[in-house]
């Protein structure tokens, strides 16, 4: 039983999401009906309501400001991805915890008229569901996330073992975001038995996160986690790192907003690699100098399997990528609101589709750039017979 919740920490209640949201798009429905066929995706943690507010400035300590717009709508790193992967054409589970309020049967409703299965949510008779006011400053294109967790948190008792069983029942590929470590490591042993891959959004360092960094095939990060979580030097020489402390792991990515992507690829042919040790860094330099700036389109561009040295470090063999972001007009951005989410969303559809990472980066990254041009973590996120994909697919 739940215990009894008191707080003053609600979300407003003249501001909710609707109890019905209505899901008017022809493009959304066509998705949804080529869902039942699609490979499964479940995702597990943060869902949420998102306020945002946009300002013509961020403001000072003090300042009294006007918002020049309001949006609310369903957000959480995990919720924003598996909405992506839905909308995309693949069979999306989500597993997470809201509060029977307005605001949690609101949540849900948003995702199921995405296409998204919530059938395996826990949601409790007491508490209040997270929510995250965001100001979106229109001059910088920035945001700042005032974040206020659920409660009573999720814990693994909330999840029995049928439901975890069931929840994993012909699922290809497993996410999470770090949220509800405890009950989210249940799941992802019980995916490692089943020989289920998991992939893991590496955001920041959190509870919990090592012990699914073990367990993981594939890691997305944010720019700054590789070096913190390893302490390495720089980018390239954290992901030597990261593969040589986590032998389970695939492959792993680094966004890095405008700048793209990088990511490296362990070599299925191990030690046989032949030829020189090659300096990561030195390696991502030239592939730099490879990489064509004058389009605007997101692109790929890699090196051959070698053996990559990090110094002080160690060597891995493998396959560094270098992928490009759209050079997105200034006129156009509107909110870079869940962009990482939004990439996220599009490598869990590349991995479920068998799609290889030259194909995988350029795709991820056009899905991310169109969902910066609305407001919010979703409004923008495209369906998968938008015809700005279509040169990507």
């Amino acid at each position: 039983m739940a215990a009894t919740f008191h707080s003053t920490a609600m979300l407003p209640s003249f501001i909710s999401l609707p109890s019905r949201i209505p899901a008017t798009s022809v493009q959304r429905f066509r998705v949804m009906a080529n869902q039942v066929d699609s490979p499964i995706v479940l995702g597990f943690g943060g869902v949420g309501v998102d306020l945002l507010a946009t300002v013509d400035a961020f403001p000072n300590p003090d300042d009294k400001i006007r918002s020049t717009s309001l949006k609310v709508q369903g957000g959480g790193n995990a919720g924003n991805a598996l909405t992506c992967a839905a909308r995309l054409g693949l069979n999306a589970r989500l597993i997470s915890k809201v509060a029977n309020d307005a605001q949690g049967r609101g949540i849900l409703e948003e995702l199921k008229a995405d296409g998204v299965d919530v059938s395996f949510f826990a949601v409790s008779e007491e508490g209040n569901s997270p929510f995250t006011y965001v100001i979106v400053d229109n001059q910088t294109k920035t945001r700042t996330c005032i974040h206020t967790p659920g409660s009573p948190p999720m814990i693994p008792d909330d999840i029995s073992s049928s439901t975890l069983l069931a929840a994993l029942a012909g699922v290809k590929l497993v996410y999470f975001d770090v949220r509800l470590p405890e009950t989210a490591l249940l799941f992802a042993h019980e995916a490692n038995q089943r020989k289920i891959p998991i992939l893991v959004d590496a955001e920041r360092p959190r509870e919990g996160l090592d012990d699914l960094l073990n367990l993981s095939d594939y890691v997305v990060c944010s720019a700054k986690f590789p070096q913190t979580w390893t302490g390495a030097p720089s980018v390239p020489s954290a992901l030597v790192s990261m593969l040589l402390r986590l032998p389970k792991v695939k492959f792993v990515i680094v966004t890095l907003g405008a700048d793209g992507c990088i990511m490296l690829q362990r070599s299925i042919e191990g030690e046989s690699v032949q030829g020189e040790e090659i300096d990561a860094d030195d390696l991502v330099d030239k592939l730099k100098c490879q990489s064509d700036n004058s389009t605007f389109a997101p692109s790929c561009i890699s090196s051959e399997v070698t053996r990559l040295q990090a110094k002080g470090v160690g060597t891995v063999c493998g396959k560094l990528f270098l992928g490009t972001a759209e050079k997105i007009p200034q006129s156009e951005l509107v909110d870079t609101t869940g962009a990482g989410d939004a990439f996220i969303g599009a490598v869990l559809h590349g991995i479920c589709t068998n799609k290889p990472p030259e194909q995988i980066l350029p795709f991820a990254a056009q899905v991310a750039a169109i969902a910066c041009r609305d407001l919010g973590a979703r409004a923008g996120l495209p369906h998968l017979i938008d015809p700005r994909l279509t040169p990507f697919l």
